[in-house]
């Protein structure tokens, strides 16, 4: 019977380094290793915030009294608003809401000024684009404490008997599109974005690698097809895999969760589809540029998280810093999530979306140019 050697160091020592010679020649997996804890430690360090401040408001200014300009100052100085517009109609400040524009439109009516300084607890409306919860919560909970700080220093000595208990002003806060503050409203019309990016991504990712570690390349090279007929090939097949998901998900919340559909359902099947080809389209210049599938599911990975970090998914997008933001414009999903969410949530039509959606095609177009020719490069 054939006894196994001794423990040897220097066979041990021998497999060690060869373990350290094999990963310094994949050196795509290597800088994985090194890159996505970085990744994290940058995102989670830096740009997520629990706490968004800086919110972009608008303002329809019908008083020009002192009061109300004083209001509007400790809004702005406490952080949390950023007066970005001064509207005219409440007509045009809705607009704004429902396009994502401005997150509040504070509402200060006629004569605010000359109501409160004779006692009638004049009324002050909010309005907030309440479709993500987390992003507007912590803001509206901190105007009534303002409000009453920063009357204080106008309502003295005759007009000290306002400052009553209940406020000199009565606050009306209208959180429109998801009044109730339920999560699931903003949570699961996301989850549509994110398992198409992910499932999408991957599986493709995986198209072309699979095919030259089985060896069946060759076969596709020595077919007469043209470059942009075998990737629209691997492509259509699954965008009846991504319709698939869209359908099983629109299902799940309307009878399980109960999420109001207020827009077009067939609309967001035609964004859900460029935002399909998008993510094929990400997937397969990946499978053309990894060299095996592991490779190619590491590379799904690497985008995949900053993705839904930085798309507003799990975070507020603006409590993000303005670095944060620009890289988080860059991910088909983050403009996904909007479009998702004001059709849904909304009613948002083709003219609102317009915007969101030309960014997801014009990010498709790229990617597809650029597998493309990395899939000539292969046939070379």
């Amino acid at each position: 019977m054939k006894r196994h050697p001794k423990f040897s160091f220097q066979r041990l020592v021998g497999i060690i380094s060869k373990e350290f010679l094999q990963m310094r020649r994949d050196r795509l997996t290597f800088a994985m290793m090194l890159g996505i804890p970085l990744i994290q430690l940058t995102l989670f360090g830096y740009a997520i915030n629990s706490d968004p401040r800086h919110l972009p408001a608008a303002v329809l200014l019908a008083d020009q009294g002192a009061q109300g300009r004083t209001l509007l100052y400790a809004m702005k100085n406490s952080t949390y608003f950023d007066f970005v517009r001064e509207v005219k109609t409440e007509a045009e400040g809705y607009n704004l809401l429902a396009r994502g524009q401005v997150q509040f439109v504070i509402n200060i009516p006629q004569n605010f000024s000359r109501d409160l300084l004779r006692g009638d607890r004049p009324a002050l409306l909010v309005e907030a684009d309440a479709t993500d919860p987390a992003a507007t919560g912590i803001a509206l909970g901190s105007l009534p404490p303002l409000f009453d700080a920063a009357l204080q220093n106008d309502l003295k000595g005759p007009l000290a008997s306002l400052s009553s208990t209940s406020g000199p002003i009565d606050l009306r806060v209208h959180a429109l599109y998801n009044p109730e503050v339920v999560t699931q409203y903003n949570i699961v019309p996301g989850l549509m974005g994110v398992i198409l990016t992910m499932t999408m991504v991957m599986i493709t990712g995986l198209a072309i690698t699979r095919e030259r570690e089985r060896g069946t390349m060759e076969n596709l090279l020595s077919m007469p097809t043209r470059p942009s007929e075998v990737l629209v090939g691997k492509i259509v097949p699954y965008i009846l895999v991504g319709y698939i998901q869209v359908s099983v998900i629109l299902i799940a919340a309307r009878f399980l969760f109960h999420v109001p559909m207020q827009g077009s359902i067939l609309l967001l099947l035609l964004v859900a589809f460029v935002f399909i080809v998008a993510n094929l389209a990400m997937g397969i210049t990946f499978s053309t540029i990894a060299k095996n599938q592991l490779q190619a599911v590491q590379m799904a990975f690497f985008v995949f998280l900053p993705s839904i970090l930085l798309s507003g998914f799990m975070f507020p997008f603006r409590g993000m810093p303005h670095w944060a933001q620009v890289i988080g414009e860059a991910f088909p999903l983050t403009h996904f999530l909007r479009i998702v969410r004001g059709i849904l949530l909304k009613g948002n039509g083709l003219i609102d979306v317009s915007l969101q959606l030309w960014q997801i095609a014009l990010f498709a177009l790229i990617v597809l140019a650029i597998a493309v020719k990395r899939y000539r490069q292969t046939l070379d």
